[in-house]
Formats: C-alpha cells, structure tokens, sequence
C-alpha cells in the first residue's frame, strides 16, 4: 500500500494535511473543467478527501495515487451531472477541461455554460474529418499521439499539429460565443 494511504489509516493528520495542500487546488480545476460551477467542484474535492481519510486503509490502488484521485473527481464528476440530468454521450467534458479558463465560466450563468457546452459539441463537428479523428481519438479513446499516428497513418507530428489547430478553433469559436452571450445580457 501506498507510504502516504498507511499513515492516513493511522490517522496521521500531518501527513493528511499536506496531502490535502498539495493536491486540493489541482482537483478543484479539475473538477471545475467538468462542472463548471466552482462550489459544486470544491464539494466533491473535498468529499473525496473526506473519503480518502475515512477509508485509506481498505484503498487497493492499482495505479499512482494522483492518477486515482483524478479518477475519482472525474467520476464523481460525472455522477453529479447525471443528478443533475446532464449527460455526456459524446464524452467531451473531459477535452473542454483544457478550452476553457476557470475565470471565463466564474461570471456566466449556468444556462449559458449549457449553451457554450453544445456549441463546442457543434464546433468538433465542423472540423475537417481529419482533425476530428485525431481529437476524438485523443480525447474520447485516450488514444497517445504515436497510437493516433499509427492508427491514422500519419506522422506524431502531425497528430500534435491537428490537435493544436483543433484547440485553437474550438478556444476562438467558445471565445465569440461568449462575447455574444455577454453582448446579449
């Protein structure tokens, strides 16, 4: 097991307090990158926390701690869209984490993040085929750049090309989208 789960078992709050420190702000943005709603992001870091210190010592982790705590926010993410009736079939919260800044969606309303979200659903789908292969593969399949190339027949380079473009086009796109929601309120 894990150095640092063991001394969480033990109740070491030390140790569970630098945890928390260390790890806290980077799962908030995280969680932030799916839910959009700071409050709501920060209740499910901190309710992962709260797990973690209740049931350190029954964890079995198979992979890094880090990876596993992003697991968890991604999935409780998740479960808290369900709830709320928000659903992901086209699985692209987990791309638009890195579209969008934390300090744009802090000022708009949850109706407009909804519109902005099928929008970016909208804008994949206008993306030369290419390019929407390489972005899907990356971001829906968790595809790396060589099994992308290789998969594509084309060079890693331009894997990296494609998604770099396709990221731009989306963060342009999402950007006249919110100036025109802003104009409108």
């Amino acid at each position: 097991m894990n150095l640092i789960l063991e001394e969480i078992a033990k109740k070491n709050e030390i140790v569970f307090k630098n945890f928390f420190d260390k790890h806290y702000k980077e799962l908030v943005l995280s969680a932030n990158g799916y839910l959009f709603d700071k409050d709501s992001s920060e209740d499910i870091v901190q309710e992962i926390f709260i797990y973690i210190w209740e049931h350190a010592g029954k964890l079995n982790i198979e992979t890094s701690l880090k990876g596993y705590l992003y697991t968890m926010v991604r999935n409780r993410c998740f479960n808290y869209l369900k709830s709320i009736k928000i659903t992901d079939n086209f699985e692209l919260l987990d791309f638009n984490i890195n579209l969008i800044t934390e300090h744009v969606f802090n000022s708009t309303s949850d109706e407009d993040k909804t519109i902005v979200y099928h929008q970016i659903l909208k804008i994949v789908d206008t993306l030369p085929e290419k390019m929407q292969q390489v972005v899907k593969l990356k971001f829906l399949h968790n595809y790396k750049y060589s099994e992308i190339a290789k998969e594509l027949g084309i060079s890693v380079n331009t894997v990296k090309t494609q998604l770099k473009r396709a990221k731009l086009k989306i963060t342009e796109m999402v950007t006249v989208i919110l100036v025109l929601l802003e104009i409108n309120q």
